[in-house]
């Protein structure tokens, strides 16, 4: 009986808890943001290059046989967006052209030397917008100068949206993302590369640009 009663007290005791403070209401699932393909998403501001989600690779002829492909890890660039006036856009990037890497045993190290990139003397290549034009909802056009061994030509981008909205934004603060895809051509006849880079050479590059909140 003595058990029965003390039981008894433990259950009225607990039951007086839960009336006075009832448990907290379970949290709902975190939704994870994902890209639309809605430039609209994005809204304005200035946007900075995420430099963990990012990708820039050149193409090359390799003698007419095959493309080699050489990627660059360093790169920066600035982003001022407005997509209720996408053609004001203006774009900056900047390549560490030391950051070559290739699959090849000591040919990066050949590469950014002095008789081809030169980077010891020219450590980096850029690329300045000139003009956005949109061609229709994900896709466009920014033409810009292009500079690499301190030579400048026009080159433009055929630029592709892959997603735009609300968004880790280079981190675990939310703020604003645009992610797209890039492609473009160069003549490196044109940046003195020398006579082993005759064909021209195809730039493609991946990316999202944070705009993060203030």
């Amino acid at each position: 009986m003595k058990h029965v009663l003390i039981l008894s007290a433990l259950l009225a005791t607990t039951a007086a808890a839960y009336a006075a403070d009832p448990p907290a209401p379970a949290k709902p699932p975190m939704v994870l943001p994902h890209g639309e393909s809605d430039v609209t998403k994005a809204i304005a501001g200035t946007y900075t290059l995420d430099p963990r989600h990012v990708s820039v690779i050149a193409y090359v002829s390799h003698m007419g046989f095959s493309l080699s492909a050489f990627r660059f890890e360093k790169v920066s660039g600035t982003l001022q967006w407005d997509p209720n006036a996408i053609a004001k856009s203006t774009l900056t990037a900047t390549v560490e052209t030391a950051s070559i890497s290739s699959n090849v045993p000591g040919f990066a190290t050949e590469l950014a030397g002095e008789k081809y990139l030169n980077s010891g003397k020219f450590p980096e290549a850029t690329f300045v917008s000139t003009a956005f034009h949109q061609t229709d909802a994900t896709h466009g056009k920014v033409e810009g100068t292009f500079t690499l061994k301190g030579k400048s030509a026009p080159m433009t981008f055929d630029v592709t949206l892959v997603g735009a909205g609300p968004g880790f934004a280079g981190g675990p603060v939310m703020g604003h993302v645009i992610g797209i895809h890039a492609e473009g051509m160069l003549d490196p006849q044109a940046y003195d590369m020398g006579p082993f880079f005759k064909m021209p050479i195809k730039l493609v590059i991946d990316t999202e640009f944070d705009h993060k909140p203030s």
